[in-house]
């Protein structure tokens, strides 16, 4: 069993809380509340929808997830960084990062097992290893811890922003400016699937920088870089200026390139404190095939191979507001 305890900061119903503060669906909060692993103010008869107070405190007991065994994976995971505690890897598109009940495919962190690679244990079962997710669709780095003590410092880290990442994506609409979007995220009360900006979601921020123009002037490859880790965060920001990542129809992309088969964002430059040498790290790295097969027949290449590059992105980075 895992416990975890909160204090509210806001008068808030207790489903809604707790989905926010564990991330998980309001229905899979319901059921916890239900079979009594909730108690508010240490009363074991919580209930979903009671308001909570300013001031008062939940305790949740996770329920020990059984043993699984590792599905068998049909893919293959380019490992970029190795050492004792850390693991980097550029995770291809079509590979989820770990299960869930309504998971039934191999994920990544069954390839990991597969691969017999030390994990940590901390995040429980379905989640070995696990400091961070990338979506199913969205490929490239992420770091995974091989210890226990590993996780915890990137996890901090996580929190203190000394652990951050940039983004391409490609859009169906030029922005009209490099841009800080700062508006909250919550689960989508029309679509479970979905997530929406959310007066009363998590506060999320992202920055937006404009890289390139496609020939025709349709297209824009941008950066994108994350202050904080919300689901979906890209696509939903993305969503609320009216602009979409190529194949993203979920978030209301609606061209007709047929032959996407996934959504054209990538996670290109991952920088943290190593957990053990305290050094800065940083990694980066290609992007996949697919991307770079749709900027070479839309774009300038030449413009394509200047822009991105680490440095010049970091840099503009730095001067938005």
């Amino acid at each position: 069993m895992t416990s975890k305890k909160f204090t509210a900061d806001e008068e808030m119903r207790l489903d809604l809380f707790l989905s926010q503060k564990l991330d998980e669906t309001r229905n899979q909060i319901d059921q916890l509340i239900k079979k009594g692993f909730v108690k508010v103010s240490n009363k074991q008869k919580a209930k979903s929808g009671m308001k909570l107070q300013v001031g008062q405190t939940i305790d949740v007991t996770l329920p020990k997830v059984e043993k699984q065994e590792a599905l068998d994976v049909d893919f293959e995971v380019e490992v970029v960084y190795e050492d004792d505690y850390i693991l980097v890897i550029n995770k291809p598109s079509g590979v989820i990062v770990h299960g869930a009940p309504s998971v039934k495919e191999a994920t990544l962190v069954d390839w990991l097992k597969k691969k017999q690679i030390s994990l940590s244990t901390i995040s429980g079962e379905e989640r070995h290893g696990i400091v961070h997710r990338l979506d199913k669709g969205t490929s490239g780095l992420m770091i995974v811890a091989k210890t226990n003590e590993a996780h915890v410092e990137l996890s901090k880290q996580l929190e203190d922003k000394t652990m951050g990442r940039y983004y391409l994506a490609l859009i169906d609409l030029p922005l009209k400016d490099d841009m800080v979007v700062n508006k909250p995220i919550g689960r989508n009360v029309n679509n479970r699937l979905k997530q929406g900006i959310i007066d009363h979601g998590k506060s999320a921020k992202t920055s937006f920088f404009r890289l390139a123009l496609s020939d025709d002037e349709k297209y824009e490859l941008i950066s994108a870089k994350l202050f904080t880790g919300r689901t979906h965060q890209i696509r939903v920001h993305l969503e609320s200026l009216n602009r979409h990542i190529l194949g993203d129809s979920l978030y209301g992309f609606q061209g007709n390139l047929d032959k996407l088969q996934r959504v054209y964002l990538h996670s290109y430059y991952l920088y943290f404190v190593h957990p053990i040498t305290k050094e800065n790290v940083n990694f980066e790295v290609n992007l996949p095939e697919d991307m770079q097969t749709f900027c070479d027949k839309n774009f300038n290449t030449d413009i394509i191979n200047e822009k991105i590059n680490s440095k010049y992105i970091i840099d503009n980075f730095n001067n938005i507001n």
